[in-house]
């Protein structure tokens, strides 16, 4: 029998999120599934990042402290088109079809259980 060479390539998961607790959340719900997690806490910094690397998947909240991530959603597309962008949101459902319109891969809505969002992440890198 062969051993294994190595493990299956990642991928690579950013998380725009400005509040510390959420993203470990994040981390820990997606760990070990071999995915590279980045995670940045503005607008600002997932512009910087987003000319640095390519994220086959973006996790981002609306409520940043420089903007809202539902109106950052068509910059991602249009730099990254293949980026699947999911929008992490705890407002209204109308947020929802404003962010599909945008541009959005998928919603969840805030409070969201471990399965909602490790099924939506799966579903992209699968």
């Amino acid at each position: 029998m062969k051993p294994r060479s190595s493990k299956a390539p990642s991928r690579k998961v950013l998380i725009i999120e400005d509040e510390g607790d959420l993203c470990l959340l994040l981390n820990l719900i997606l760990d070990g599934n071999n995915l590279e997690i980045d995670h940045v806490p503005s607008l600002a910094k997932a512009e910087e990042y987003l000319l640095q690397q390519v994220p086959s998947i973006v996790l981002l909240d609306n409520r940043l402290p420089d903007g809202f991530g539902i109106d950052y959603i068509g910059t991602i597309k249009k730099k990254l088109p293949e980026t699947k962008v999911i929008m992490i949101s705890g407002i209204d459902a109308a947020a929802r079809d404003v962010a599909m319109e945008n541009g959005a891969d998928d919603f969840i809505e805030k409070p969201f259980t471990k399965a909602t969002l490790f099924d939506s992440v799966i579903r992209f890198i699968n």
